[in-house]
């Protein structure tokens, strides 16, 4: 068995727990702190470095993913779409590291979701195009083409009828417009055709908390691509960002063992 601490960081809330990065599955339990209003990086970090010391096993040695709500490169954060603008530019990786006193893997928050998707979840084994989208505060995207997944597409950033599709359609909008399952899923049917039109998906996988109700509006949408939701529901971010700093974390490991001459 191998364990990660897989980190969610959220418009929100921030979760996390230990994983079982060969099974896919939690060994701890979920712990949840609110994301600090405004979203500035200096709260975040002290958040997180709070919830990380209130899981039980998550010492220095356990290898540390963050699934972050923003386009990441090479560790870098470079968009800011439900947090402090302070973020774009920022070595968030480096940030992390320092705060936790050990390396992190830091990636885009969807595109966590999508490789616990990919490996243990909707779209393991799926030829062709998956689209998974996570409805919250906004709307994430992961992109996955023949069991390879494309980090950083930001579908919630599509403009639709002069607007950006998540400030219509995200989970959040619902919740602040006081819509109804019914109303909502016309919504997001204006969304998701879009998406096929510019995509032609094989299969569409909805993740986020709303995914728990989704026998409440996925019949509504009547769409042409198969959609269903996310094997993991919430925890797909976790379990993601755990699985991806195990596979960074063996890696290292072996790339450090064969410069030593150690078989």
């Amino acid at each position: 068995m191998t364990i990660a601490l897989g980190i969610d960081v959220g418009g929100t809330g921030i979760k996390a727990a230990l994983v079982d990065t060969e099974a896919g599955r939690l060994t701890t339990k979920r712990q949840k702190l609110a994301t600090p209003a405004g979203g500035e990086p200096e709260a975040i970090i002290r958040t997180v470095t709070e919830l990380v010391a209130a899981i039980p096993g998550a010492d220095g040695t356990i290898p540390v993913g963050i699934a972050f709500p923003t386009i990441v490169k090479r560790g870098r954060t470079l968009s800011a779409g439900n947090i402090a603008e302070a973020w774009v530019g920022l070595d968030a990786a480096e940030r992390f590291a320092e705060a936790l006193g050990r390396s992190v893997v830091l990636l885009n928050d969807a595109d966590a979701a999508g490789h616990a998707e990919l490996r243990f979840g909707a779209a393991r084994g799926i030829d062709g195009t998956v689209i998974l989208t996570t409805l919250g505060t906004g709307i994430g995207s992961a992109l996955i083409r023949d069991g390879v997944l494309v980090p950083n597409t930001e579908f919630g950033f599509l403009e639709l009828d002069g607007e950006l599709a998540e400030a219509r359609a995200a989970y959040s909008a619902k919740a602040r417009e006081g819509l109804s399952w019914e109303e909502w899923a016309a919504r997001l049917r204006r969304f998701y055709t879009h998406l096929e039109r510019i995509c032609s998906p094989d299969l569409l996988i909805v993740g986020g908390g709303v995914s728990k109700s989704s026998e409440q509006f996925l019949p509504l949408l009547g769409l042409d691509t198969p959609i269903v939701p996310a094997t993991h529901r919430n925890s797909a971010g976790i379990i993601g960002a755990a699985v991806i700093a195990a596979d960074r974390y063996g890696e290292s490991r072996s790339a450090h063992t064969r410069g030593r001459g150690i078989a």
